[in-house]
């Protein structure tokens, strides 16, 4: 899970850059913290096992390890939102995906140091707060960030701008609808409801019925989004080369790019995150 959400990083990063216009605060420290996240990634997989029989030793470490999983996800989250920090920030539709991101990570970050101790997982292992964890990560963290880079690079892959009030509308609606969905679970699984059970006690069925209006909410929200974007490819105004004023590269061709992304090799006169040097 830690693995599957490191792409999700370099997209945030690229997010945020290009709507808060700013350099990346410790810009280092952001892509050194996504190296140590995925090696630390492989040698935390007995978290999962703590209530399997594994030796005392072995759960100490496994715990301990998924603590320290928290310094560079920390390290992250507070770098992005200093880069916020009296930044110019442009809401479009793709700098809202990322401030979702902000939040779910966070979240599931949160739960995941939770679940990290020993005594608490004991009664907290097996139940919906395991399933919520698991989402607010992987779906929450991962998809809601790839869905941003789709918005993000859209124009540019395409050569067509989508509908920038529908896709904020969407972009609301699959922030409320998820939380609504998996949020609601974090309460019951930590009042012991288990999940992969077929029935479930009378006390949570308001929990389950919450869940569920959360995932009608949350698909209403993902397929406005998907029919904006291809509807875009036909009724769609044509896509500038910049249309979000950012410095990367790939930004200073045309869009869609011709063959071989450039007609000419471009002169690279600044680097990808250059807004602080240009005010100055």
């Amino acid at each position: 899970m830690y693995i599957i959400v490191v792409p999700g990083f370099g997209i945030t990063s690229e997010l945020i850059a290009a709507f808060a216009k700013k350099d990346i605060f410790g810009y280092r420290f952001v892509a050194y913290s996504s190296v140590a996240i995925a090696i630390i990634g492989f040698v935390v997989w007995g978290h999962h096992m703590f209530v399997a029989g594994q030796s005392e030793l072995a759960d100490t470490i496994f715990s301990f390890l998924t603590f320290f999983t928290a310094v560079p996800s920390a390290i992250k989250v507070f770098n992005w939102t200093a880069t916020l920090y009296k930044g110019s920030i442009d809401l479009k539709t793709p700098m809202l995906y990322a401030l979702q991101f902000l939040w779910n990570f966070t979240i599931g970050g949160l739960t995941g140091i939770i679940l990290a101790i020993l005594s608490v997982d004991i009664h907290l292992h097996d139940t919906y707060f395991i399933v919520s964890h698991f989402h607010y990560v992987a779906m929450g963290s991962t998809m809601i960030a790839f869905i941003g880079g789709i918005h993000y690079w859209w124009p540019k892959m395409t050569g067509k701008m989508y509908n920038e009030t529908v896709g904020k509308i969407a972009s609301i609606t699959v922030f409320i609808g998820f939380n609504v969905t998996f949020f609601v679970q974090l309460i019951m699984g930590s009042l012991g409801s288990p999940r992969r059970y077929y029935h479930y006690w009378d006390q949570f069925q308001i929990y389950h019925q919450i869940s569920t209006v959360g995932v009608v909410i949350l698909a209403i929200g993902l397929f406005t989004a998907l029919i904006n974007l291809l509807v875009s490819l036909k009724t769609g105004a044509t896509a500038p080369a910049n249309p979000w004023g950012a410095k990367t590269l790939e930004w200073q061709t045309d869009s869609p790019p011709p063959l071989y992304n450039f007609t000419e090799t471009p002169i690279v006169t600044h680097g990808p995150y250059a807004f602080e040097t240009e005010k100055a």
